[in-house]
């Protein structure tokens, strides 16, 4: 695949993938997947995102030579603020966590239910889209064999594109009850489509401000961290005596690691 054509294909991967999680909505008129599935879904794709947050974004960033601040410093304080941001975001954005049935944000109470859920996932989708276009530019900025920098990122919206399988089934399975099944399909695949707008910010963010880019890397970092730990980790330990998600967690992780030690 050429460099052009595997960004394109990255970019446009997780919404795809949301796009097809909202289509369930027209074969289920149930809750959709099992909880043993959704667990193995999540698990995979937290496990891919975690081992591509820390070999993909992380590392590099600590890599990157600055000259006002060691590089481990810049590299901490961009975790710490993703994170922080991502956080307040979560406080200030009215939204529900479907699966939970918890409402969070400032002004809830006036929003329809819908409209929370749409942002719920909207917001967790920025921090997504972001990283995988930040490690998509840090690839073509690499010396080495281009094919083989662009797997690593390729593999990261592989692993988010997996969490959004599930994530928009949820969302449209959950507003059928109040709609249609074609406009709840619309609702889930539309909450998807922030991730390429998102990509394509952090594609340029990384590529052409260079001086930025431990920052950025770090940064898109405490972003995934805090979606891993926040969202995705609990639902995959829903039932405390199931292993299935952590071992689909394990297996992501390694498959990750070896990926983008031997190809990256």
């Amino acid at each position: 695949m050429n460099p052009i054509g595997n960004v394109v294909l990255g970019l446009s991967l997780t919404f795809l993938c949301t796009a097809l999680g909202s289509s369930l909505v027209f074969f289920f008129r149930g809750k959709g997947l099992s909880r043993r599935w959704n667990q193995l879904f999540l698990g995979f794709a937290a496990g891919v995102m975690f081992a591509a947050s820390l070999f993909s974004l992380l590392l590099p960033a600590i890599e990157t030579e600055v000259s006002y601040l060691p590089s481990i410093a810049v590299a901490s304080l961009g975790l710490i603020l993703g994170v922080l941001f991502l956080y307040l975001l979560d406080r200030v954005v009215p939204h529900l966590h479907v699966q939970e049935g918890k409402e969070e944000g400032i002004g809830r109470k006036r929003l329809k239910k819908t409209t929370k859920m749409f942002l719920a996932v909207t917001l967790h989708n920025v921090p997504e889209g972001l990283s995988v276009g930040i490690a998509y530019g840090v690839a073509l900025l690499s010396n080495g064999d281009l094919s083989a920098a662009l797997m690593a990122p390729l593999i990261l919206a592989v692993g988010i594109g997996i969490q959004n399988l599930p994530e928009g089934a949820v969302v449209s399975l959950s507003m059928r009850q109040e709609m249609s099944a074609k406009k709840a399909f619309l609702y889930g695949t539309f909450s998807g489509m922030v991730e390429p707008l998102a990509g394509v910010v952090g594609l340029f963010l990384a590529y052409l401000a260079k001086p930025i880019l431990p920052w950025a890397l770090s940064f898109a970092t405490g972003t995934m961290i805090y979606v891993i730990i926040e969202e995705m980790i609990p639902d995959m330990k829903e039932e405390p005596d199931s292993h299935f998600g952590l071992f689909a967690f394990l297996a992501g992780f390694v498959l990750m690691m070896v990926l983008d030690v031997t190809l990256g």
